[in-house]
């Protein structure tokens, strides 16, 4: 691949291979170029060296999408450090030996890959949301089957579709009697399916426990919205209100279900090929000397996410075959050390750069593409819930009503978001915060209590990517119990961090839930339940319009007069 100007010879090697390391010392040392090209941006280069690890800006950590970003980085970190134990070879081996082979025969080291943040931050930005509840999935969990990623859908709608019944389900003929049948139903059914898999664990195997699970939750379920005793019991025990609850989220459960697995079959007819056995345990450290890792476990996401494929093997393809152009075009003689997976895509670009995208194209970030739904949805509950109270004072509805409603909503927010942040480990100052705001971020997605949490919280904690190394080193030991595992990850500052901000915003979801559920239809039945208040909003709108015409009407008289005014004076003088 040598040039008028100079040459690069590209080396691709596995990341955890101790194959790889030794070739790239072979290489180096039978090339003897002016410089050594390695796969690493400033900081994975500096971390390798054994620099103190740079502090994580919050506002990085806390914005929006970024927590997810992290955790995927985070996990495809673990998975790598797992690699490396299992061939007992340090993660980025490879590249530790190119640079010292370098630095041994006095050659420059130039770094020639885009920073991770950037690259996790498009990878991210390309992906759908089906796809990125997959790769999470398949990550943390092992879903990357299709159906399970419908069946993870569906209960995320249908934790959202439970309050709705519970509200507006009398309009669509679903009574008090049905709700409360569905919540004996799904009490007998959760409750019969955990005994099967408590009671099975020491005789049963784990698919032999799944499927008597599912059997017998099935089977209490039916059961017990059959008879409807169970139902009953709950009524006279917590209340209608909690039966309604526990009903209506039962059943948008339910609905939730078959939506996503309809939805998943309707996408995907086939379904999804069965897991692949083996594991990290099983894989040959000689197949891996074609394939770098993260690549290899990238180029599997290709066939349901392009785009994802694009940002973290193209678009980095291109930013190294710039980078390494630009030696080559100065004269100098390169060694490229990088990933095999990139081998064949930097290889094409050096022999025809025509092809290249240009270098402004593969660095900034990513704003997404397509419908912003998410803002979409967030300006929309805005809307919504101011637009309640305000139909309601137009209506006339009382101040102190409307106080002691907002009141409550107030109240159950703070409760919820303040006692989660405490059980993650907040300070006392920093739950306060994300209790405090809770109610107004609960009707607006784009904000989250748990992001002010986090902001105070890291008043008194120091965050940094070594972190990450510290949590994968946490996950790495089997000897420990998974209680003090557990335990000791909340010592690490970032995974502290992360907790409390999560834990926070869970505690305002289910407050609102709550409050949806319970609160407001109490609120409600003194202005005659959900038909009384519709009726009210409706007046509210009714008033508002006449107001609004009514000022429009006066503005236009004034003006007229006005007008008429100042025209006769002109035509007849003062």
């Amino acid at each position: 691949m040598a040039s008028e100007t100079g040459s690069v010879t590209l080396v691709g090697t596995a990341h955890v291979s101790a194959d790889s390391v030794e070739r790239v010392r072979e290489t180096i040392d039978a090339e003897r170029p002016d410089m050594v090209a390695v796969e690493l941006d400033d900081g994975r280069y500096r971390q390798l060296q054994g620099d103190t690890p740079d502090n994580l800006d919050a506002g990085d950590i806390l914005r929006g999408n970024t927590v997810f970003q992290f955790l995927a980085y985070w996990m495809l970190s673990y998975v790598q450090t797992r690699l490396g134990d299992r061939f007992d070879v340090e993660p980025g081996a490879d590249m530790m030996a190119a640079i010292d082979t370098a630095e041994q025969f006095g050659l420059e080291v130039a770094l020639v890959d885009r920073e991770i943040q950037t690259t996790i931050q498009r990878f991210w930005a390309r992906m759908s949301i089906t796809e990125k509840v997959q790769m999470i999935g398949g990550l943390a969990l092992g879903i990357t089957d299709s159906r399970a990623v419908g069946v993870v859908g569906g209960l995320a709608v249908g934790l959202i579709a439970g309050p709705l019944i519970g509200l507006f389900g009398g309009s669509l003929g679903i009574t008090d009697a049905l709700l409360v049948r569905a919540a004996g139903g799904a009490v007998l059914g959760v409750t019969a399916a955990y005994l099967v898999d408590r009671l099975g664990k020491a005789t049963l195997g784990p698919n032999q426990r799944l499927y008597g699970s599912i059997t017998a939750g099935v089977a209490g379920t039916v059961v017990g919205t059959a008879t409807g005793q169970v139902g009953g019991l709950i009524v006279s025990t917590l209340g209608l209100f909690a039966g309604r609850a526990i009903g209506s989220l039962a059943i948008g459960i339910l609905v939730g279900l078959i939506a996503g697995l309809t939805l998943t079959l309707l996408v995907s007819p086939r379904g999804s090929s069965e897991p692949e056995t083996g594991g990290i345990e099983e894989l040959d450290p000689e197949e891996l000397t074609d394939t770098d890792v993260v690549t290899m476990m990238m180029e599997e996401f290709r066939q349901f996410s392009p785009g994802g494929a694009e940002a973290l093997i193209d678009e980095r393809d291109a930013f190294i075959a710039h980078k390494l152009l630009a030696l080559r075009e100065a004269g100098r003689d390169v060694v490229a050390v990088i990933g095999a997976g990139h081998r064949q895509g930097v290889e094409q670009h050096l022999e025809d750069p025509s092809g290249l995208p240009p270098m402004s194209s593969l660095v900034g970030r990513e704003t997404g593409r397509g419908i912003p739904w998410g803002k979409l949805l967030g300006y929309g509950i805005t809307v919504i819930f101011v637009s309640f109270f305000l139909l309601l004072a137009m209506a006339g509805v009382q101040n102190t009503f409307l106080l002691q409603l907002f009141g409550a909503w107030f109240l159950i927010n703070a409760v919820f978001a303040f006692t989660f942040a405490k059980v993650a480990g907040a300070r006392w100052v920093s739950a306060g915060v994300g209790g405090a705001v809770a109610w107004m971020t609960s009707i607006n997605p784009l904000l989250a209590p748990g992001w002010f949490t986090g902001y105070v919280e890291l008043r008194h904690l120091q965050v940094n990517v070594g972190d990450i190394a510290t949590l994968n080193g946490l996950l790495s030991d089997e000897t420990k119990p998974v209680r003090k595992i557990v335990g000791d990850m909340f010592d690490v500052p970032l995974f502290r961090l992360i907790m409390v901000v999560a834990m926070t915003n869970v505690g305002s979801v289910i407050a609102s839930f709550l409050f949806a559920v319970f609160v407001l239809p109490a609120f409600g039945a003194e202005l005659g339940g959900v038909e009384g208040v519709s009726q009210l909003m409706l007046e509210g709108a009714r008033n508002s319009a006449d107001l609004i015409w009514e000022t429009v009407t006066s503005v236009w008289e004034t003006d007229n007069r006005v007008t008429t005014g100042v025209a006769w004076e002109w035509l007849i003088g003062p």
